[in-house]
């Protein structure tokens, strides 16, 4: 059995002749853009490309098998000198139970199934051309189309106070959404990590994915996990969040939930802390408190801790986190180490220190551990790492 890298969640921003897919996403964050920073300065294994159901990123994609240049494998995902491409896509369901947006992941094993969902889905949004768009179905009705054609659906960054499973203040259970035996695993996204999310029983079942959710280059890998498979094949990662056959997440690597952007509660005007009790901000008089995850999973507790066999979450401070680390200083250690997933987790101190100052050697040390003191990020604002460290 292999352990490799992987992130499952990483948007296309445009399309090879420059159309918008992900309208938020970068210019540079193309198909071909991503397999070759994911593989080459990532050190990534198997990465989830969202957006795969546009149809000029659909018509890339066939070139691109048409030419060898991607190969299909028969048990699904297709590979491109030696990274695995699962396709996938990001859509936003709000029907009569949802009581408001929530983004939801699915993916797909081949070209012929991804065709057939993009060409399913144009019957059921307005614009099938963008990522994240609307779906005029119900949550359970997506789910049945997706297990249809063979496919995996996860719940996106649950979470978040906006577009999330849990983030709207009316909904206690997936149940009331989804249909609980249609879901292959849960994505906690930025400011939740698995000890936080197993508070809630509902969830004990599930595998949790931590991504990055990349709307440019630079964020693929800000989050990933470690699986244990026998190959990089959609087959052997469907089998790995079921937890079949000794495949299964061996560790989930993400940012300390403080980092995130909507970890605590915050005024949205004046951005300072508030109780999520405050119906308005006491110093500016702003009526819109924005919800931190943190409390939240609060009100929806319902368990003291989580499953035994849980694997570790291991908080990192991504490497552009880190102050005096630079695109260029960047560059010069992944150009001499060949990767960042090298970087933080193979290269020693003293190696580190023979490319880069001191300071910044070992502010990379420490984010690896986990020992960087921290400012709670809230309101749409990450955190950060505080002089302290």
């Amino acid at each position: 059995m292999n352990r490799y890298y992987v992130d499952l969640h990483i948007h296309i921003g445009r399309t090879y002749t420059g159309k918008p897919v992900k309208i938020t996403g970068g210019k540079s964050l193309t198909f071909s853009n991503i397999i070759q920073h994911a593989r080459d300065e990532k050190g990534l294994h198997m990465i989830g490309i969202i957006d795969c159901h546009s149809p000029e990123v659909l018509f890339e994609i066939e070139e691109r098998l048409a030419s060898g240049d991607l190969v299909e494998h028969p048990d699904g995902g297709w590979f491109d000198e030696g990274l695995s491409i699962i396709p996938g896509c990001e859509l936003e369901i709000y029907d009569e139970f949802s009581s408001g947006p929530i983004h939801v992941l699915t993916y797909f094993s081949t070209i012929s199934s991804m065709k057939e969902f993009s060409s399913w889905l144009s019957n059921h949004m307005k614009n099938i051309q963008l990522s994240s768009q609307r779906l005029y179905v119900s949550g359970r009705e997506l789910q049945k189309k997706v297990k249809e054609l063979g496919g995996l659906f996860i719940p996106a960054h649950v979470f978040t106070p906006f577009k999330s499973l849990y983030g709207k203040g009316v909904r206690k259970s997936l149940t009331e959404v989804l249909d609980p035996e249609l879901i292959d695993g849960i994505e906690l996204g930025l400011s939740a990590d698995s000890d936080m999310a197993d508070l809630l029983v509902e969830l004990h079942n599930y595998t949790f994915v931590t991504n990055s959710d990349a709307h440019s280059l630079g964020k693929i890998a800000r989050e990933y996990q470690m699986i244990q498979m026998e190959e990089l094949t959609f087959k052997e990662l469907k089998r790995a969040l079921l937890k079949e056959g000794g495949r299964t997440v061996i560790a989930n690597y993400g940012l300390d939930p403080l980092l995130g952007k909507y970890h605590q509660t915050v005024c949205a005007a004046c951005h300072q802390i508030r109780s999520a009790e405050h119906k308005e901000c006491p110093k500016c008089g702003e009526s819109k408190i924005i919800k931190g995850v943190s409390d939240r999973i609060m009100e929806l507790q319902t368990a003291a801790s989580g499953p035994v066999d849980r694997p570790p979450y291991i908080h990192q401070v991504p490497l552009d986190f880190i102050p005096g680390l630079g695109p260029k200083l960047l560059a010069k250690l992944v150009d001499h180490f060949g990767s960042e997933m090298a970087i933080i987790h193979e290269v020693p101190l003293e190696k580190l220190k023979e490319i880069v100052p001191d300071k910044v050697a070992v502010q990379i040390d420490k984010a690896r551990h986990g020992d960087l003191a921290l400012q709670a990020g809230g309101g749409g604002k990450y955190g950060k790492i505080t002089a302290e460290s």
